[in-house]
């Protein structure tokens, strides 16, 4: 592991050097209205570019973090539209343009983080894009009827009626990028769907220092993160309810209230919890349950980093986080049948579970493994692109996988 940062730190300097002054970097992300897991993809790669300016559609400076805060933000034209930073999802039809708008003439290498738009900025001919796909846009793809079903009457013909042009534009755009490098293997295949290229996969930072086990449990499951419908929270609820067993759900979200309502004595919604809170309920919980289908999945390995097993849908990014008996159990359908057997399975063999193996499985995630890979990726790419080969993203190298 040391070995693969000091290569890391090398690369740095090589990728950042050009001429006599330093290569300017550009970081293109979609929008900057909260602090979730693709901002913690950002704001590690402003660690390895200290110096890169950050360009994104909207931003709400006091939701970001201290490091983001600091660094230089430009905004689009969406920023100066009344309620953007509460209602921007709804301003979907107008990103493209806004996209478009950005003037990045001026830098040398442009890596645009993507869950939304971002991938589809105009760089200089000579400048490497480089894309880090959290996934393809979900709500013009995998996602779409959920998307459109809570939206209004209105909003629905919105959506009918611009969302061919939308597919239509990121599939074209795509080939504006020079290398994909995608979150997990669930997300390489995403792109290769959609957008027809290849992607190396390397895994988002989790910050597992900040988590740690204890030897005080608790006698209770956790099920936590946004209460919206992908997510199953209310298959969780379900499932605890007739079993009888105690769950503690935290979060918030458009579901709170539905999942209030069908959940039975022993299930406890205790709404949204700051992080130190949070910590606790992964440190002491019987076992972290995850019922959705995710593109990778942080939580999981948040709870891994506390030294407690999972019982997760076999989906997903959890096939690659969840990925050994010994860090917890799998379940293969989106049942309360298939949930209730997973957690009786889990009982069955819950003493042989040993918080330091989960541990160590954690810090096959860690926040310095991955500025080590992605600052590795580029510049082998980068060298690549010098050489005149081939630079487009191919399986993943050894410094890439888990």
């Amino acid at each position: 592991m040391h070995k693969a940062l000091v290569e890391g730190q090398r690369s740095f300097f090589c990728l950042a050097l050009k001429g006599d002054g330093l290569m300017r970097v550009a970081i293109v992300h979609y929008w900057l209205v909260t602090m979730r897991g693709g901002e913690k993809v950002l704001e590690e790669l402003c660690k390895i570019y200290p110096e890169a300016e950050i360009f994104t559609l909207v931003c709400d400076r006091k939701k970001l973090s201290p490091l983001l805060q600091s660094k230089t933000i430009h905004t689009s034209f969406l920023q100066r539209i009344p309620g953007a930073r509460k209602h921007y999802k709804k301003l979907l039809p107008l990103m493209p343009f806004a996209l478009e708008e950005f003037d990045l003439q001026a830098f040398d290498l442009v890596i645009s983080s993507e869950s939304g738009p971002a991938k589809g900025i105009v760089a200089r001919p000579d400048a490497l894009h480089v894309c880090y796909c959290n996934s393809p846009m979900r709500y013009i793809w995998d996602h779409y009827h959920l998307y459109r079903r809570d939206l209004g009457l209105l909003g629905r013909a919105m959506m009918t009626v611009t969302a061919p042009a939308l597919r239509a534009w990121d599939v074209t755009t795509a080939a504006r990028v020079d290398a994909f490098v995608a979150n997990s293997a669930h997300v390489a295949r995403r792109i290769r769907r959609v957008y027809n290229r290849d992607a190396t996969v390397i895994h988002p930072p989790v910050a597992v220092d900040d988590f740690k086990a204890t030897a005080e449990l608790g006698d209770f499951y956790l099920c936590a993160g946004q209460l919206v419908p992908y997510k199953r929270v209310d298959l969780a609820v379900r499932a605890f309810t007739r079993m009888g067993k105690r769950l503690v759900v935290v979060g918030e979200g458009m579901q709170f209230a539905e999942l209030k309502r069908i959940a039975g004595p022993n299930v406890e919604l205790v709404g949204f919890q700051p992080f130190p809170v949070l910590r606790d309920y992964l440190a002491r919980c019987r076992a972290l349950v995850f019922p959705g289908e995710e593109d990778f999945g942080i939580l999981p390995v948040e709870a891994m980093a506390s030294g407690r097993p999972v019982i997760a849908l076999g989906s997903g990014g959890a096939l690659e986080t969840v990925s050994s008996p010994e860090v917890g159990v799998t379940f293969a359908e989106q049942t309360e049948d298939s949930l209730i057997d997973a957690v009786t399975r889990f009982e069955a063999r819950e003493a042989s579970f040993d918080p330091a193996v989960i541990r160590r499985h954690a810090e096959n995630f860690s926040a310095s493994l991955f500025r080590a890979r992605i600052t590795r990726f580029i510049d082998d790419t980068r060298q690549a692109r010098m050489k005149g080969g081939a630079f487009s993203s191919g399986p993943a190298p050894a410094a890439a996988t888990v």
